[in-house]
């Protein structure tokens, strides 16, 4: 196999046209109350700029800190969470009004480390899980309705194939 080479350092990006006011789409990833409806279990507070938080999804017996590095008021969320291979990523959230009352959401989660498999994996498993999120968000916001797509995204005892 001839070996590839990357220009550009792999980024996770996903979006969504949610038809709902900014302020609702805003509260709803900053307030665990409502964030709990469509993505992590428990979280331990508000995001807040310089506040950590802690998000678990308990099906998975997993928890990361989230570190608010910066906050503008229905306009954007910027956090380190997770860790790949040591180090944390960048997550920024944009929210933009459109059209009356929707808001269009981008999500990009940057700054994977190790090697160049490694790097691209964990874009795409990233851009995947927030595409997840973002219809989750969207499915609750809009209608009401819990899609369990997180949570159903790694059943139990389920044999992976491919």
């Amino acid at each position: 196999m001839e070996k590839l080479q990357l220009n550009q350092q792999p980024v996770a990006r996903a979006e969504m046209l949610i038809r709902k006011p900014v302020k609702d789409v805003f509260e709803a990833i900053i307030n665990p109350e409502i964030t709990t409806k469509f993505w992590f279990t428990k979280g331990s507070g508000r995001l807040e700029t310089g506040k950590q938080v802690t998000w678990k999804w308990e099906m998975y017996n997993i928890s990361i800190q989230v570190n608010v590095l910066e906050i503008e008021e229905n306009k954007r969320i910027l956090m380190d969470w997770g860790v790949y291979d040591g180090v944390p990523t960048k997550v920024e959230w944009v929210f933009t009004p459109y059209k009356g009352d929707s808001t269009f959401v981008s999500v990009t989660n940057s700054g994977f480390s190790g090697d160049g498999d490694a790097v691209v994996n964990s874009a795409l498993d990233s851009t995947g899980g927030f595409t997840l999120v973002l219809a989750g968000l969207k499915s609750w916001l809009e209608h009401g309705i819990q899609l369990n797509l997180v949570a159903d995204r790694f059943p139990k005892d389920l044999t992976k194939h491919g």
